[in-house]
């Protein structure tokens, strides 16, 4: 069964203190208006399980989804847009940050960028940021569709040479997505159970008892 398919909406949290007590989770991260919410939705075949909006920054919270499997993924806030309240973007940052470097039960990050504008500064921040945890980073290159077939095989591979001094110290893949076409499922679908399935057994068992 495909590993998204059939998620479902869990909670929403504001604060690290009501996180819920999950067995292991991978979680979503992008600019603002990268494609996150189209990529979530695409990949568990629903048309609004994560809110799509023109205004970027619409996701405000920590929202958890209950997989096919027993474990979570999770749609954290966008990054990178700055025409909210200060007060509420200071919010947004601090609540990022220390989830995803003090969050024990995330296994993975999947990074979505815009293919036609990968490797922003911010997104190098986020890579930077990020390995210090030396878990594993999955990049979504998504809205491929806006690209020809040529500048897709250049922008994988301009994206692959700039990643090297990243893929040293942690792993890092990378692919092509597209929520229009559906195009790169079946590759997050593999990537991202592969994280399960490093899971301990104990791990495993417990997510079976919830």
């Amino acid at each position: 069964m495909n590993l998204f398919q059939n998620a479902r909406f869990f909670t929403t949290v504001n604060h690290l203190k009501d996180l819920p007590d999950t067995p292991a989770e991978i979680a979503f991260v992008g600019r603002s208006n990268a494609g996150k919410s189209s990529a979530i939705n695409t990949l568990c075949n629903h048309v609004r399980l994560a809110y799509v909006s023109k205004t970027p920054g619409r996701t405000q919270h920590i929202n958890f989804f209950e997989l096919t499997n027993g474990h979570f993924m999770v749609d954290l806030p966008g990054y990178g847009y700055a025409q909210v309240p200060e007060a509420i973007r200071t919010h947004w940052v601090k609540l990022l940050g220390d989830y995803l470097q003090t969050r024990r039960q995330l296994i993975g990050l999947v990074l979505i960028m815009d293919a036609r504008h990968p490797l922003k500064p911010l997104d190098i921040q986020m890579l930077d940021f990020f390995a210090l945890t030396e878990k594993p980073v999955h990049i979504l290159l998504s809205k491929a569709d806006k690209l020809s077939k040529n500048e897709q095989i250049k922008t994988l591979a301009s994206v692959h040479k700039q990643l090297k001094p990243f893929t040293e110290r942690q792993a890092i893949s990378v692919q092509l997505f597209s929520s229009l076409k559906k195009q790169g499922i079946d590759e997050v679908e593999e990537t991202v159970s592969a994280w399960f399935a490093m899971l301990p057994e104990k791990a495993i068992t417990e997510s079976n008892e919830v």
